[in-house]
């Protein structure tokens, strides 16, 4: 049987806790007016939020929504700073109830995880492994049925005004790029029925994206039984040494993820040979030889390097103008030689910084 747990939100309302969520809500973002703003008089906007919160009487209020292109069109959705406060105050006492029932090789906004981390599981499996089978979902985070996702919670959680303040947010999910699939029994008008979408760029909807495949996870594992599996969000690859075990896999991942109103991506989902290498997580895995376990080449994608070099050109003005200070310039640039280093990549980062200079104008 399932343990469901209650009496969470004593610990969710507690001062301290929401300070801590503060902390956390406004790292890499202490310079927004927003911050500044809420931080120039934080205990008061702690206290009004934690007796909004007490009284039942918090709402989520607008988010602030813009497309961007990585290549293809996301709509990303920005919650109030107040909000993101309130997300990361309940994620610190919920988050580690399922991160205990995550696999260990789900990859996606989790302490100690991250890209790099699975990146280099995906590079151990293609090394000493013939085939894989590599997915992603289509249209995942507006896909993402907001009924089936809170029965998924209830699951586990059993605290009322847990439960209120999870259902709040979900609830106010905005609406997300429209998704227009239909599954066995809908009818017509189930598109419209039934909500779906959790907007891209909340704290919540990283961690409600991975409770919502989690039993997928477990499915993979110990109903497939295929050991070598790895998910980062909805990029997911299975391997074995057999072909035909996979072939049967991916009809019985599509038939479990109809059941969560899912669908693979027609085009991005294939199953191929490891020697001819294969792209994850922004990098070009190519391996070398014939025989296992082989050596591997890792290149970093080129529309991950387009991406990057603008991301540069951005700072480099930004800092120019006085928009950022020397710390975020430092921290953001550290961070993009630091996914670079996980690559063979030293001539590149040599050419790309040579002639790179920052100055105020």
């Amino acid at each position: 049987m399932v343990k469901r747990h209650g009496n969470l939100w004593p610990q969710i309302i507690d001062f301290e806790n929401l300070l801590l969520a503060a902390r956390n809500a406004q790292k890499g973002k202490r310079m927004q007016a927003s911050v500044l703003q809420f931080n120039y008089h934080l205990e008061t906007e702690l206290l009004a939020l934690q007796a909004e919160l007490i009284a039942k009487t918090y709402k989520p209020r607008g988010y602030t929504t813009f497309e961007i292109y990585d290549p293809k069109c996301r709509l990303i959705s920005a919650a109030p700073y107040r909000d993101r406060v309130v997300h990361h105050a309940l994620c610190n006492v919920i988050q580690p109830i399922f991160d205990r029932t995550f696999i260990d090789d789900s990859y996606a906004n989790r302490t100690g995880y991250g890209t790099h981390r699975a990146l280099r599981r995906y590079i151990g499996f293609m090394r000493t492994t013939p085939y894989v089978l590599q997915c992603d979902i289509q249209k995942y985070f507006p896909s993402i049925d907001l009924e089936i996702l809170k029965g998924l919670i209830h699951r586990k959680i059993k605290c009322p005004d847990t439960l209120w303040l999870i259902d709040c947010i979900i609830d106010h999910s905005n609406e997300q790029i429209p998704v227009h699939e239909l599954f066995p029994g809908d009818g017509l008008l189930t598109v419209l029925e039934r909500r779906r979408g959790l907007p891209i760029g909340n704290l919540t909807s990283q961690f409600f994206a991975n409770v919502y495949l989690n039993g997928f996870d477990h499915f993979v594992k110990e109903q497939l039984k295929v050991q070598k599996y790895l998910r980062y969000v909805d990029d997911f690859a299975l391997f074995s040494d057999d072909h035909g075990v996979l072939v049967e896999a991916r009809l019985a991942l599509e038939d479990y993820l109809t059941g969560l109103r899912l669908r693979i991506h027609p085009v991005k989902s294939q199953l191929f040979e490891t020697r001819y290498g294969s792209n994850f997580l922004g990098f070009r895995v190519i391996p070398l030889g014939e025989t296992y376990p082989k050596d591997v080449r890792i290149r970093v994608r080129r529309e991950n390097l387009r991406r990057g070099k603008r991301r540069l050109k951005q700072l480099q003005a930004d800092y120019g103008s006085g928009k950022i200070g020397f710390q975020e310039l430092d921290r953001s640039m550290q961070s993009w030689l630091a996914h670079l280093s996980h690559g063979d990549t030293w001539q590149l980062r040599k050419q790309l910084f040579a002639d790179l200079v920052f100055a105020r104008r």
